[in-house]
């Protein structure tokens, strides 16, 4: 059922990313999930991921669904110019940074979401937010 959810939000999801940039991508993914009616899936989703550590066997499916938005974003920031490698890492990083942040929003809820998608896009690259430090 969760895979099922997921994929519908996938969808709508990708269909914006056809659209946008990466960080349009990150922004959409972080709107769609923080909403105070998702709470529960993102609850469902984390309890889910649990169950899937202790047993893999059982949930392959669902692991396997695991990387669908990671590929979305690789796409999009190769079509921005990055190459395929460090395109793939720095979807990877971005969508273990979201899901972080989505854990600690479950865990201890702070009304500071555009902060953290601020910082998530600043760690992963994004070209609309200006960096804290410059680059050696």
């Amino acid at each position: 059922m969760l895979k099922a959810q997921r994929s519908r939000d996938n969808e709508v999801l990708f269909e914006a990313a056809q659209h946008g940039t990466f960080d349009d991508l990150v922004v959409a993914i972080w709107r769609t999930y923080t909403r105070p009616e998702q709470l529960s899936r993102v609850r469902g989703f984390f309890h889910v991921v649990g169950l899937a550590a202790y047993s893999p066997e059982n949930f392959r499916e669902f692991i396997d669904s695991l990387d669908d938005l990671t590929e979305i974003l690789a796409s999009l920031a190769e079509r921005e110019g990055l190459d395929a490698e460090e395109a793939l890492t720095t979807a990877s990083v971005t969508i273990a940074a979201i899901r972080g942040m989505l854990l600690q929003e479950v865990l201890a809820p702070a009304a500071r979401s555009e902060d953290a998608v601020a910082l998530i896009l600043r760690m992963s690259g994004g070209r609309s937010v200006p960096r804290s430090h410059p680059e050696p």
